[in-house]
């Protein structure tokens, strides 16, 4: 029998992969370059190979059409403004989520700072209401505070996203370590699916697909990416090329091919 957990689950990713944009930048950052209309972006992209996106609740209401692919909505915020931009406080209930025709539930986590405490909370609490109503929980985990010299270094990334999954995440994201060998050994002591994070901006489209190529060959099961995706001046065409090296086990450098053709 198959329960509500995996037809939500089966939404998000596809084959037990995924491929999403997270575009929850809105209350972080206003309308970033890219998101002036989120609608635009998951339009041009929703067919070329995307499984799912990750959303504010008052975007999801805004939508004009309902999605074939998978929403994640996102209960996390803070602001650029604020003298805490790193406190991450929670912005609303699963059965909250139900009601919007939610897939998931998005939460970011930033470990190794002040605020930590009061976040590991949260993702305990929304674990735990996500268990009682059979809905995916995807945990953005980030090191990131006074304590972390090198949000990059295997050890600290490999503690942050183990944290994801003790407390209940049924899908990590996190960041990549720059290199196959130490991811390799993240994932294998993650017992969900590890997806990973583009980032800030990449210099270039080969960058952001070798990255790709050499997370999945690491064991990873995805990645979120928002800015190397809808700040692209093409975002389908990154959408199709990202799909053929995590659906099709393309190369990097066949994937890039994509980019450019009509």
């Amino acid at each position: 029998m198959v329960s509500g957990f995996q037809i939500r689950m089966d939404r998000i990713l596809r084959k037990g992969k995924m491929l999403c944009i997270p575009m929850d930048h809105g209350i972080s950052s206003g309308p970033v370059e890219g998101l002036e209309n989120p609608s635009d972006v998951i339009q041009k992209c929703e067919h070329h190979g995307l499984t799912s996106i990750i959303i504010n609740k008052g975007i999801i209401k805004s939508l004009p059409k309902s999605l074939r692919i998978g929403i994640l909505v996102h209960y996390s915020a803070s602001t650029s403004l604020s003298m805490s931009p790193n406190r991450k406080m929670l912005t609303g209930s699963v059965e909250e989520a139900l009601r919007l025709g939610a897939d998931g539930v998005s939460l970011h986590i930033n470990v190794g700072g002040k605020e930590e405490p009061e976040m590991l909370e949260q993702l305990g609490k929304i674990s735990e209401e996500c268990h009682k109503w059979q809905v995916p929980l995807l945990a953005m985990m980030y090191p990131r505070g006074e304590n972390v010299k090198n949000p990059h270094d295997p050890e600290i990334v490999g503690h942050v996203a183990r944290i994801g999954a003790e407390l209940g995440a049924d899908i990590v994201k996190t960041l990549y370590t720059g290199d196959i060998d130490s991811f390799s050994k993240i994932v294998k002591a993650i017992p969900v699916p590890v997806v990973i994070a583009g980032g800030p901006k990449a210099k270039t489209d080969s960058d952001v697909l070798q990255m790709t190529e050499d997370a999945m060959k690491a064991g990873a099961k995805g990645v979120t990416y928002g800015r190397n995706i809808f700040a692209h001046n093409a975002p389908e065409q990154m959408v199709k090329a990202l799909a053929g090296i995590i659906f099709r086990n393309e190369s990097a450098k066949e994937a890039e091919k994509q980019i450019g053709k009509k």
